[in-house]
């Protein structure tokens, strides 16, 4: 694999040599002394150019780049909605493991760009355009303090969409009951955990996209409760696994709303009881 130091000289000598591309930033967690370092990290760059239609007319300057075995462009995509407006994006993963998430923005729009993200820092600037260029920081990926209307909302929808979960397991519907688990329930757990972690530690720091850091935070019984809702295979494990999310939920919860001084939902007991009415009688459906 090619190292670090290879990548950045390659993505910055082809930049250098094309007229087209004024200004090169870099996004993403190879920015982030918080996150662990590994090969696998992407390079997340952006191009700055001064029009985008030869580059979007041929796939074939990429090839500068390395041999890629995988390419993405979202903005050419029809399935999914576009997100970047004017900019175009291709997702490269190249034979050797390197991946780079490549961005063309018009350099009219470098304004946008440089209030897009807060991890960010200028590689290039040919023309000096960026006369003050900010030092990149995750602090827009920190917890947020969540507002007492966003934990009730957050508890609302939690103990809401369960309901949904018991009633496909209850007429046995197992794909309908494991979507509204994983999509809404377990999300919303997932958000009071980390707003747990986020009083705990000051709101000063990110526990990464999907949470994937959030098991560093945790007690290791919580986290082993958590990984344990994970295990749904049956109807009987995600009856298990939705039973067992109303306790991680209801102790993080009420934690959150002690220690921010939010009242506590009245309905956990009452939904709680539903379901558990609804569980029975499923068993004996």
């Amino acid at each position: 694999m090619r190292s670090e130091k290879e990548m950045m000289d390659l993505i910055l000598g082809f930049a250098k040599s094309d007229e087209r591309i004024r200004l090169v930033g870099m996004e993403g967690s190879r920015l982030n002394p918080h996150v662990p370092k590994d090969k696998y990290q992407d390079y997340d760059i952006s191009f700055l150019v001064t029009e985008m239609e030869s580059f979007k007319a041929s796939d074939s300057w990429l090839d500068y780049f390395g041999k890629w075995i995988f390419m993405q462009k979202p903005e050419a995509m029809s399935l999914f909605p576009h997100e970047l407006g004017n900019w175009f994006s291709y997702l490269m993963l190249f034979s050797d493991g390197n991946r780079i998430d490549l961005t063309l923005i018009p350099l009219e729009e470098l304004e946008l760009y440089l209030q897009s993200d807060k991890l960010l820092k200028i590689l290039l600037d040919k023309d000096d355009l960026v006369k003050y260029p900010p030092a990149p920081t995750d602090q827009d990926y920190h917890v947020q303090k969540p507002s007492a209307a966003f934990f009730d909302d957050c508890c609302n929808e939690f103990w809401w969409v369960s309901t949904y979960v018991s009633k496909g397991l209850w007429r046995r519907e197992f794909l309908y009951a494991i979507e509204h688990f994983h999509n809404y329930v377990r999300k919303s757990l997932l958000r009071m955990l980390s707003w747990k972690v986020g009083i705990d530690t000051g709101f000063s720091l990110s526990v990464g996209k999907s949470y994937k850091y959030l098991n560093k935070y945790l007690p290791p019984k919580t986290w082993k409760d958590l990984l344990a809702i994970y295990q749904n295979g049956s109807f009987e494990e995600l009856w298990e696994a939705l039973f067992a999310s109303f306790r991680l939920f209801r102790e993080a919860s009420r934690e959150v709303s002690e220690r921010l001084s939010y009242p506590y939902p009245d309905y956990d007991e009452q939904i709680t009881a539903f379901i558990e009415k609804q569980y029975r009688e499923y068993l004996q459906y």
